[in-house]
């Protein structure tokens, strides 16, 4: 059943994909409204998928790659829905669709198997820890959406000659007013998401800070975005700059998720 969901989250996605794409070319009011309740559907049978996982397991499903991924997908699908349920950016829910599509494919090549769970990791710490990281990783994903876009759109500005991209993303105040929001949503998570690590690994081994690689890059992923926002309203970081550094700084975000965390075995990794 498990398998099926996540096949079923699979189908959904890509169809989804597909109708932002032809609405994106097409700019037909009815297929975005189509594309974004697939999209919702998706978001649901991804809750459901994650739900599924939990009952096998007994504890929240986060803690290898598929899992960490899979909940990285859920957390941005469901960002995206509650950022485009307040503010309207014309054909960023492309975009994000896309994004989200190459996270499930990327956890469709890692392993499904449920694992026996870590002493140590049996805390409700876990999902509470884990959670609010990775919806900071959500919101990041999405100034990284709206950073692509920007670029995309100063450079059709820059050649003076009104191209195909011109009329089908926003402007670039929007744009830059969408990193701003999600740049600061982000932050919030992610800080969270230090201090309650911090907090469960004095509870589990006697100290707040263990210097492992995932922790080290977690608090320079934060001490960039930390920057950003500093620069932004102190130093008027704004515009292509902003953009550029939300696209940076989500390189850093994938760097820790992938290039640290699983050559180390995952959250299972911790208290070897």
């Amino acid at each position: 059943m498990s398998y099926l969901f996540f096949l079923a989250v699979l189908g959904t996605t890509l169809l989804s994909c597909i109708l932002y794409v032809v609405f994106f070319v097409s700019q037909n009011a009815k297929v975005r409204v189509v594309a974004r309740g697939v999209l919702l559907l998706s978001g649901v049978l991804q809750t459901l998928y994650i739900g599924s996982r939990y009952l096998i397991a007994g504890y929240t499903p986060i803690t290898s790659q598929h899992e960490a991924v899979v909940f990285f997908a859920w957390a941005a699908t469901w960002a995206y829905l509650s950022f485009r349920w307040r503010y309207t950016v014309k054909n960023f829910g492309t975009f994000v669709a896309m994004l989200i599509m190459l996270l499930l494919l990327a956890a469709s090549f890692a392993s499904r198997d449920i694992l026996p769970l870590k002493p140590v990791l049996q805390s409700w710490w876990l999902p509470v820890h884990a959670g609010v990281s990775l919806f900071a990783y959500a919101f990041f994903s999405l100034a990284f959406c709206g950073g692509l876009m920007y670029l995309l759109q100063e450079r059709e500005l820059k050649r003076k000659k009104f191209g195909y991209f011109f009329s089908r993303l926003p402007s670039l105040d929007a744009l830059d007013q969408l990193n701003s929001h999600c740049l600061a949503a982000g932050f919030a998570f992610l800080t969270l998401g230090i201090v309650t690590g911090s907090l469960w690994t004095r509870q589990a081994w006697g100290t707040y800070w263990q210097w492992h690689p995932k922790e080290i890059w977690s608090m320079i992923t934060w001490f960039v975005y930390l920057l950003q926002i500093h620069q932004r309203f102190t130093a008027g970081w704004r515009g292509k700059r902003a953009a550029v550094m939300a696209i940076a700084g989500f390189a850093i975000v994938i760097f820790t998720l992938w290039g640290v965390m699983y050559p180390l075995g995952g959250v299972q990794s911790y208290g070897q």
